[in-house]
C-alpha cells in the first residue's frame, strides 16, 4: 500500500498533468488576417467621379498659398507617375503649411487609398468633411471615400449609410424662369 504522502504526491502530479493538458485545449491562436481582395475597379477614380458628378450650386475653392499649390502640383505629378509615397510626402508637407485645408486632407486621403492605408484614408476623409463645406464636390468625394473604405472593410451597412451622405452633399440651385 502506498503511504498517504505518496498517494497525495501522485494525485498532485496527475492533477498538474491534467491541468497542463487542459490548457492546450483552450489555447487561442488568432485567426489569419485576410487582406482585402483587390477591387475590380479603381477606388480613387470612383471617389473622384463622385466629385465630378456633383453639380451642386456650392463649390468652395479656397485661396491657396503658392508654396502649398506647388506641393499639390508636384504630388499630382508623383501620383500620375505611380510614386504614391512621394505624393504622400508632398501632401504631408502641404498639410503642415495649411493644416485646416479640407481639400488637402481629401487629396491625402486619396493617396492613402493608393497606398492601401484604408483606415487612414477613412480618417482623413472624415477630418476633411468635418472642417469642409459639407456641400458640393468636395463633400461628395469625402463621403465616396468613406463608401469605398466601408466596402473594403466588408461593412455593407456602413457603405449604405455613407452613400446617403453622398446624396446629401447636393444643393440644388434656385429655379430661374
Amino acid at each position: 500500500m502506498w503511504s498517504l504522502s505518496k498517494r497525495l504526491s501522485a494525485f498532485c502530479s496527475l492533477m498538474a498533468v491534467a491541468l497542463l493538458a487542459g490548457c492546450g485545449m483552450f489555447a487561442t491562436t488568432p485567426p489569419p488576417v485576410a487582406s482585402p481582395a483587390a477591387p475590380s475597379y479603381d477606388l480613387v477614380a470612383a471617389i473622384r467621379a463622385a466629385g465630378d458628378r456633383e453639380k451642386s450650386v456650392i463649390d468652395v475653392n479656397p485661396l491657396r498659398d503658392p508654396g502649398v499649390t506647388a506641393l499639390q502640383d508636384i504630388a499630382k505629378k508623383d501620383e500620375q507617375a505611380g510614386n504614391y509615397a512621394d505624393a504622400a510626402a508632398k501632401l504631408d508637407q502641404a498639410i503642415k503649411l495649411s493644416p485646416e485645408s479640407p481639400d488637402l486632407l481629401q487629396d491625402r486621403a486619396e493617396i492613402a487609398v493608393r497606398l492601401k492605408d484604408f483606415p487612414g484614408a477613412e480618417r482623413l476623409a472624415h477630418q476633411s468633411w468635418s472642417i469642409g463645406p459639407k456641400l458640393g464636390p468636395l463633400c461628395a468625394r469625402n463621403w465616396q471615400t468613406i463608401v469605398e473604405m466601408r466596402l473594403q472593410a466588408h461593412d455593407p451597412a456602413g457603405a449604405t449609410t455613407a452613400r446617403k451622405w453622398v446624396q446629401q452633399c447636393h444643393k440644388a440651385g434656385i429655379p430661374r424662369y
